[in-house]
């Protein structure tokens, strides 16, 4: 058995590829359109870690998907928490847990789901503006 991937289901595709590309980082590996199916798959992947892939599946028809965490949440290791975390913030993304142990942040896509940033190794030594950052909303 090896994993392949996880799949969320998208209700902006543009939005979403914003979010997971170009703020988190990731890259697209490839997409399929099922226009008889009506939808859209696109599968990401962290660079240096092509086996571990986040599938966006986007349903053309628009539909309301409740609560977005209901399966957990998106896991990725990082090389620097901290600089991640700015980076996100830079770019508007919220960081909802901050990684005030210098080892764990969450952060949420447009549609909610929640995505677990880990630092690699050992956790960086507590620093501001951090380590004081309070929790904001549901993550």
């Amino acid at each position: 058995m090896r994993y392949l991937h996880t799949m969320v289901r998208v209700t902006d595709l543009e939005q979403s590829l914003d979010f997971y590309c170009n703020k988190l980082g990731l890259r697209e590996m490839r997409r399929h359109e099922v226009p008889a199916g009506r939808f859209t798959l696109v599968f990401l992947a962290a660079p240096g870690n092509d086996d571990a892939q986040v599938e966006l599946t986007y349903n053309w028809d628009p539909e309301t998907y409740g609560g977005g965490r209901n399966f957990g949440h998106v896991a990725y290791e990082v090389d620097d928490i901290y600089a991640v975390c700015q980076r996100l913030m830079d770019k508007g993304v919220v960081i909802h847990r901050p990684p005030r142990d210098g080892r764990m942040a969450f952060v949420r896509s447009p549609d909610k789901i929640s995505i677990e940033l880990l630092q690699k190794g050992d956790a960086l030594p507590p620093s501001e503006p951090w380590k004081s950052m309070p929790n904001t909303g549901a993550w």
